[in-house]
């Protein structure tokens, strides 16, 4: 067979989108790596105004404590943390009694408030924790969220342009543990899903992403406040659209925060990929359909499966495994994480992204903090009468 013969028989075909797949894991690990390497110390010049960290909590959850206890410990002259929950009984209440005694010097309030005010239940405990915001700086993290200590002072800093309504923070994967589907989710955010956010952010696109939502208090109200984030289920990007149709620009502070990832089965993976794969599959699905160019070894696979005695496929395989395998080293040495299992597994975690995109496209039903939503246009949640089975 002549090479044009084979690049254009359905193996060559997807061995070019694998081709393609590999060129852009080459360029996402550049830029993440750019990144980490241009993390600057913070300008001490910079004004630093009072900050409102705002915690929404729900339950506990694996490293809990330690990621709480990292926004303890800021290097910031003047922080409020306000935790906030929604029973009497949440397992989170014990762990921040106890981060209230170790740092007496930092201000920290808990709200315990069941107050309901839509289907967003983070976004409506949010609400709640507003009553007890003092300051007009406020930066919302979610509750599984790391950060270093410098981790405001990069936040405020890049408040400073006029142009900027929103500070948003780049997010790898901290495994709580060092399991296969642990490893596997991590493998997804920090071989795919970050150097993806990179590429797009250097092509033009800016993103909120939910590890920090950082405005002030007038750009909030300007956007009609946290009530008008209560349908959606992506709110974050929800809340970045809004800023930009009011003309301001979305920045990422120049520090990295790592989220934990702590599912603990497969079927808990599963169901969390397939909830933001529907959501992300809903807000932009071209732009959703286009990432199945991220999964190089999955189309590397199937030209095997369609020449499987043509021995240039088996090659290939091989040759994009390795090249893959190299990208992802590098990104994991540089998010300091040092697993090697992952890159054994990443035939497996392009074959269960691929399933995920599938199974995507073809629903609109998530499980959603105990709840079963379906995910509509514009990511309103509108809620089932059925209760949710687990991983649903």
């Amino acid at each position: 067979m002549s090479v044009f013969n084979a690049l254009v028989s359905p193996a060559g075909l997807a061995a070019t989108v694998a081709a393609a797949g590999c060129m852009q894991a080459a360029i996402g690990t550049f830029l993440v790596s750019r990144f980490r390497w241009q993390e600057k110390r913070v300008d001490r010049e910079v004004p630093l105004p009072p900050v409102s960290v705002l915690k929404p909590l729900h339950g506990d959850e694996p490293l809990l404590e330690e990621a709480l206890e990292s926004f303890c410990t800021q290097d910031y002259p003047q922080m409020q943390i306000v935790f906030g929950v929604q029973a009497e009984d949440d397992a989170a209440i014990p762990i921040v009694r106890r981060l209230m005694e170790r740092h007496p010097d930092v201000q920290m309030e808990l709200v315990i408030d069941p107050t309901f005010h839509g289907v967003n239940r983070k976004i409506g405990n949010l609400i709640n924790i507003m009553r007890r915001v003092k300051h007009d700086v406020l930066v919302i993290s979610d509750s599984d969220i790391h950060v270093a200590p410098d981790y405001l002072r990069h936040v405020v800093g890049a408040m400073v342009p006029d142009n900027v309504g929103l500070v948003t923070t780049l997010y790898a994967g901290l495994p709580a543990s060092n399991t296969v589907p642990r490893l596997l989710a991590a493998c997804q955010i920090n071989h795919n899903f970050l150097p993806g956010v990179m590429l797009s952010r250097y092509l033009g696109r800016q993103d909120c992403l939910g590890a920090t939502m950082a405005l002030r208090r007038s750009m909030l109200d300007a956007i009609g406040g946290l009530e008008a984030l209560v349908p959606h289920v992506a709110d974050d990007a929800i809340l970045g659209r809004y800023v930009r149709e009011h003309g301001k620009d979305i920045a990422i502070a120049a520090c990295m925060t790592w989220t934990t990832v702590g599912e603990t089965s497969m079927r808990e993976v599963l169901a969390h990929e397939l909830r933001w794969g529907r959501t992300v599959k809903t807000l932009e699905p071209a732009g959703y359909a286009a990432s199945a160019i991220q999964l190089p070894l999955f189309w590397a696979t199937v030209a095997v499966l369609l020449a499987p005695h043509a021995a240039w496929t088996w090659f290939f395989f091989l040759g994009a495994w390795g090249w893959r395998g190299v990208c992802s080293f590098i990104l994991d040495r540089t998010l300091a994480q040092r697993s090697l299992l992952p890159l054994l597994l990443l035939p497996l975690r392009d074959w269960i992204s691929a399933a995920i995109m599938v199974g995507s496209v073809t629903g609109t039903r998530v499980a959603w903090r105990g709840q079963t939503m379906h995910v509509t246009p514009h990511s309103v949640m509108t809620p089932r009468s059925q209760p949710a089975s687990p991983g649903d």
